[in-house]
């Protein structure tokens, strides 16, 4: 799926701002940069997402898909992430609320 350079450009510039230790979601970047929803956003990080800390970005309930847990649960530890026993993220602890982006 092709993504207009902007949109793209603006979902990373969200993930790059969000506080070490901290993590947001597909959805609340969906909401910050608007226009496309979850599954954009997360098409947009598999496809463009490895220069960024994509690891601060999880699904809604802290979870990130499998493939990618045992690095992510490392990074989460040297961040000193929230972490749920069962490895997740503690979303309600970590949770962090990106800014509306402003389109321009």
């Amino acid at each position: 799926m092709k993504h207009p350079e902007e949109y793209v450009e603006a979902v990373l510039a969200c993930v790059e701002r969000i506080p070490r230790g901290r993590v947001t979601t597909y959805g609340a970047i969906a909401d910050a940069v608007g226009r496309y929803g979850p599954r954009r956003v997360g098409n947009v990080m598999a496809s463009h997402g490895g220069p960024v800390p994509w690891w601060r970005v999880v699904r809604a309930d802290g979870s990130l898909p499998p493939s990618h847990h045992d690095e992510a649960h490392q990074c989460y530890l040297e961040e000193g992430t929230p972490l749920r026993p069962s490895g997740n993220v503690d979303i309600n602890a970590a949770f962090w609320q990106p800014p509306p982006v402003q389109s321009g």
